[in-house]
């Protein structure tokens, strides 16, 4: 058998259905896989080797019995400490899990321990290299959750995104991510920042894994994306209107997408956005700012001393907005929300780039938002899928935009490109 660490959940969920693979064998695999590259990656904020073994030995019966799961540290965990990347926080054990949480170990999952994310899910990133390149950013906020499925420590793991912190990550560390519609995954037990975008999304080293564990955790239907479809995709191509920001990389590699997808049979056309997409650059700040500034009033009021410079300057940015500014952005996600719809008509799914070209090097920087934030703002599900290398051999992905609500066909459309691709 294949080292079961490598495998994708739904593989060693069959593994174990059928009696070839016990969830302590699972688990001292990824543990074995943890103890030999941990100490490089850096992907855990905390894990316990001898405690996921004896979660991994009483796991729920359920539809992901024993499968190991890694949570960023912004998500509460009553059985670990939930610290939100600040020593603000350091050592605090909340008393009940986070409403995701709470569903996936009731569901068979376990939990094996907390991901590395940058400063509350904001600035300052933590110490996290990437595993294809170790002096490479694994992309941010949730640092730790692509690194740790990217190396293999685990096939599942919960981020969270506000603007591309979970698509992003993803690309760079070659694994898919899924950010579901705004809200599909309850937020109940998240340090929220930004109220109006939060949201939690998932990765795995197949579309059929974050469909999984995004269906376990919210109740939702979202099918079996490796079924074969019974017609090609209508795709709408999207460079947005910061393709000056890609990387030639990314430019040759969205070329190359389009042509793949055209030998698939897929009917492809180009998707300009209106130029007042353009005006979610200046309003997402403002809106971010501001959400994050307020969520923050006890740190600030407690323990300003410990937040960086970093996270300070942009929390005080935030809390001198005028409220006319503030109302302003506001209306314009607001405007471009009730506009999208009218923008995909005709498509099933758009294409754009998951990130402007490979991750960068230095863990200093965790990458720009530039190809993610319009699409948090809009509330859409989106997917990014392995679709290449960079010039240093790091991963690229290609990102799938569908539309709100329609998660289940967006995991589907984007199975599609996936095989693409790669055909």
């Amino acid at each position: 058998m294949q080292d079961p660490s490598k495998l994708t959940a739904t593989q060693v969920i069959r593994l174990m259905q059928d009696g070839r693979l016990r969830a302590e064998e699972l688990m001292e695999a990824c543990l074995d896989r943890i103890a030999a590259r941990e100490s490089a990656v850096r992907a855990f904020a905390w894990f316990e080797a001898d405690a996921a073994m004896r979660a991994a030995a009483s796991a729920h019966p359920g539809p992901l019995h024993g499968v190991p799961i890694g949570v960023k540290d912004i998500i509460d965990t009553a059985d670990m400490p939930t610290e939100h990347g600040s020593t603000i926080w350091r050592g605090w054990r909340p008393r009940a899990d986070a409403a995701s949480i709470a569903w996936a170990k009731a569901m068979g999952g376990v939990i094996l321990g907390k991901t590395v994310t940058t400063e509350f899910a904001t600035r300052r990133p933590g110490p996290t290299a990437n595993p294809h390149r170790l002096s490479h950013t694994p992309g941010g906020s949730s640092s730790g959750s692509a690194a740790a499925v990217a190396d293999c420590f685990v096939p599942l793991a919960f981020g969270t995104q506000t603007g591309g912190s979970v698509i992003r990550p993803a690309a760079y560390c070659g694994v898919v991510g899924f950010k579901p519609s705004f809200g599909l995954i309850n937020r109940a037990g998240m340090k929220i920042m930004s109220d109006s975008l939060d949201t939690i999304g998932v990765m795995a080293r197949s579309i059929a894994d974050c469909a999984l564990l995004t269906s376990v955790v919210s109740d939702a239907d979202l099918g079996d994306p490796d079924a074969k479809p019974d017609r090609a995709p209508r795709i709408g191509l999207c460079r947005s209107p910061y393709w000056d920001k890609a990387l030639p990389e990314t430019k040759a590699l969205f070329e190359g997408v389009a042509r793949a997808l055209a030998r698939a049979g897929a009917s492809l056309a180009e998707c300009e956005l209106p130029e007042r997409y353009a005006r979610l650059g200046a309003a997402q700040p403002i809106v971010v700012t501001r959400e994050n500034a307020r969520s923050m009033g006890w740190e600030l009021s407690h323990h300003r001393g410990e937040i960086s410079p970093v996270l300070l300057d942009r929390l005080e940015s935030g809390l001198a907005h005028s409220g006319e500014a503030v109302a302003g952005a506001y209306a314009t996600l607001a405007e471009a929300q009730q506009d999208f719809p009218a923008v995909i008509e005709g498509f099933d799914v758009l294409v754009t780039p998951s990130a402007p070209g490979q991750a960068p090097e230095g863990l200093d920087w965790t990458g720009d938002q530039v190809f993610n934030f319009i699409w948090t703002s809009l509330h859409v599900p989106c997917v990014t899928v392995p679709a290449g290398l960079g010039p240093d051999g790091l991963p690229l992905g290609i990102q799938i935009v569908g539309r709100q609500g329609e998660d289940r066909a967006t995991l589907a459309w984007a199975r599609f490109v996936a095989d693409a691709v790669v055909a």
